[in-house]
């Protein structure tokens, strides 16, 4: 491990070790209902950050349009828990497998943030992650259109972020988005990046 490898891996250790709350999508649009006795679905997505040559950088996927919930959205890889996984780091290892050809054995877990409340009805608990060396990544044709990755710098600079807001089910929602280059990351995923920003820069 180069000490830029190392230095980044610390960073990241010392995010993971910040005491913290879980995170929402009716964080910063308090206005929106909340369900009564609503029943979160657990699930597990993966910030795979690879490192290779001395950068660090965050894998991320964009969804197919054909998919019926979320298409076309940039997303982390994941999914909800099934009774086969070990938990929410379970259904994330083993989608980031099926959706991007990450073999588990290759994913350094660091950690995970709290979990974030989805507005869709989730408690969706980031995992932090490690990718070593070269790889190259496989979409899974039917769920992802495709990969791509953004500098981790990028996506944990609070400055990158805004908030911006559309009409939904009647209302206005506002969000978090963190946009790079041609692709518009914005929602849950912004959100959940927004935690390791601020994690990463006390």
């Amino acid at each position: 491990m180069d000490g830029a490898e190392a230095g980044i891996e610390a960073r990241l250790a010392r995010a993971l070790a910040h005491p913290g709350d879980a995170s929402s999508d009716y964080d910063i649009d308090p206005r929106l209902p909340v369900p009564e006795g609503r029943s979160l679905r657990q699930a597990g997505v993966l910030a795979a950050i690879h490192l290779d040559g001395g950068a660090a950088r965050l894998l991320l996927t964009k969804r197919s349009a054909r998919l019926r919930h979320h298409p076309g959205q940039i997303a982390f890889p994941g999914g909800k828990v099934e009774a086969m996984d070990d938990g929410p780091v379970g259904a994330a290892l083993r989608e980031a497998h099926e959706e991007i050809g990450l073999p588990p054995g290759r994913v350094e877990v660091l950690g995970a943030l709290p979990p974030h409340e989805t507005v869709t009805g989730f408690s969706v608990t980031p995992v932090i992650g490690l990718l070593r060396g070269a790889f190259t990544p496989v979409a899974e044709a039917g769920e992802v259109a495709e990969i791509f990755s953004v500098p981790l710098s990028h996506v944990t600079d609070p400055a990158r972020f805004r908030i911006e807001g559309r009409r939904w089910q009647g209302r206005r929602r506002h969000y978090y988005v963190v946009p790079w280059g041609p692709y518009y990351i914005w929602g849950a995923t912004a959100r959940m990046l927004r935690s390791l920003a601020e994690r990463m820069n006390r």
